[in-house]
């Protein structure tokens, strides 16, 4: 089981990169078109409606995540039966969220003209909207089949049907939009092909998993269990998108839409990087979650270490660079008049810091269900996040806005998550976490203190300047770190593993 385990994990990694290359390339040609036809307002828009929806998606409280976890057990039991019940009984649920989505979405029509702030008044606001929501609704209509994917391990086969209509969406969108310069159109593209490719991939789903068509109806006392699972899924889940889907509405409304498109393409960068860190994480979700059903602390302990070594290196190599290169890029790429100033570049790259540093707390929170007892300090993160936001982006602006998320973390679950997982899951002391954490701080200081130096020889106005720069901050970072890591315990662990791998 471990060797499956180690190559679907594999699989799902490969896959996933492969997807997010793709999706890179992809990203910076269709933002350079989307910027060349279409003015820096529709970035706005673009991004304060995918927060409204991100928020809407509260609806589904949280059964995407409780239905994955839900499945692991039978899974790993061949349990086809349950598998089939529970695809039955998610089915129904989902329908219920579609309709819920649709109603809510529809009821916040009204107040979009208070959410907007714009010098110029953008035409067909409420149908640019309506868009976005059908767009929304299209990725609940169908969810309940593709699940089991993920949860047998198999998300590669999702990751390849995702990439390829994702080329043929990037590319037909760009068509249309330098055919058309219509953003309606634009949009109406994207939402027909979320459409295909849901009902295609749910198609492929039913031809791996034939029994998941079968109607099982499962017992009240599971459907109750289900429901009782949930309610610490949906604290948990409000609490995730209050931290991370509210930054754009409230600079929407504070400082401004048009600075919401602005700080899009610096997000489209790091949330691109972000994903690539991610692939290496939770691809390995399932894999964890047959692991902690089977094994041992000490096994589950070795394979954090791992993780958290990942981690470390990965956040460390990524904040310099992203520091280092992001106004560069966007000056070459987009103009100087797209760059933003350097506090807001800090608050970006502390925030960047966190996603990737906590990944290892985050992917065992999903595999193991820690989300029920982590709920309430995650409200409470939430709740300093959206406060700490208000007063902050008042004094000081977009900065302060995107700071409040960093500081939020900080005095909540930062410290809080790493005690809980090792006292319940590991049965050791969490103290090795935070000098790991601590350690990989006074590296990256050391380091950056050494590319500061190197960099401000490099002058960036051209392409070649800006790839020479880069090869030369990447490359003195990763042989410092390889030179500081290579012999801490996880390295070595990790190194076993791919040994232990390619032998196989």
């Amino acid at each position: 089981m471990s060797n499956t385990r180690t190559a679907n994990s594999v699989k799902n990694i490969f896959a996933s990169f492969a997807n997010q290359i793709i999706m890179l390339l992809l990203g910076f040609i269709s933002r350079s078109v989307f910027i060349r036809f279409l003015s820096v307002d529709y970035l706005g828009i673009q991004g304060l409606f995918s927060d409204i929806l991100t928020m809407l998606s509260l609806a589904d409280l949280g059964f995407g995540t409780a239905m994955t976890f839900s499945m692991y057990k039978p899974l790993a039991e061949k349990d086809y039966k349950k598998l089939a019940g529970l695809t039955t009984f998610y089915k129904k649920v989902y329908r219920v969220i579609a309709l819920a989505i649709t109603v809510i979405g529809l009821a916040l029509v009204p107040f979009l003209k208070y959410l907007v702030k714009l010098d110029t008044e953008l035409p067909h606001l409420t149908i640019y909207y309506l868009l976005y929501l059908a767009n929304t609704i299209a990725s609940y209509l169908v969810v309940y089949k593709t699940c089991i994917l993920n949860a047998d391990q198999k998300g590669y086969v999702i990751t390849k049907y995702t990439s390829i209509f994702s080329v043929l969406q990037s590319v037909t969108m760009i068509i249309f939009l330098v055919l058309t310069r219509n953003y309606i159109v634009y949009l109406c593209v994207q939402v027909a092909f979320t459409y295909f490719r849901n009902f295609y991939i749910s198609y492929v789903a039913e031809k791996m998993y034939p029994f998941i068509k079968e109607k099982v109806v499962l017992d009240k006392s599971e459907t109750n269990g289900i429901f009782k699972n949930i309610g610490s899924v949906f604290l948990y889940k409000i609490s995730s998108v209050l931290i991370n889907a509210t930054d754009n509405t409230l600079i929407s409304v504070i400082v401004g839409t048009a600075t919401v498109g602005y700080l899009s393409n610096y997000n489209m960068i790091i949330t691109k990087i972000t994903s690539f860190v991610n692939t290496l994480f939770y691809s390995l979700t399932a894999s964890l979650g047959n692991l902690i059903v089977k094994e041992k602390e000490e096994k589950r302990y070795e394979i954090f270490l791992i993780m958290q070594s990942l981690s470390v290196f990965l956040s460390s190599f990524c904040i310099i660079c992203v520091y280092f290169l992001m106004q560069d890029l966007i000056k070459v790429w987009l103009g100087e008049a797209y760059q933003l100033d350097k506090l807001v570049l800090i608050a970006l790259v502390v925030n960047f810091y966190f996603s990737i540093s906590l990944l290892p707390i985050w992917v065992f929170r999903e595999a193991t269900g820690l989300y029920q007892k982590t709920k309430f300090v995650m409200l409470f993160t939430a709740g300093i996040n959206i406060i700490l936001s208000i007063i902050l982006g008042k004094w000081i602006g977009l900065a302060g806005i995107l700071f409040a998320t960093s500081i939020a973390r900080i005095l909540t679950y930062f410290w809080y998550e790493p005690r809980l997982l090792f006292r319940t899951y590991f049965g050791k002391s969490c103290i090795v976490y935070f000098l790991g954490v601590a350690k990989s701080l006074v590296v990256t200081a050391l380091i950056f203190a050494v590319i500061y130096v190197i960099s401000g020889f490099i002058v960036v106005d051209s392409w070649l300047a800006l790839i020479l720069k880069a090869m030369v901050v990447g490359a003195v970072t990763l042989v410092l770190l390889i030179l500081i890591y290579y012999k801490s315990e996880g390295t070595k662990l990790l190194l076993n593993k791919v040994k232990g791998f390619l032998k196989r």
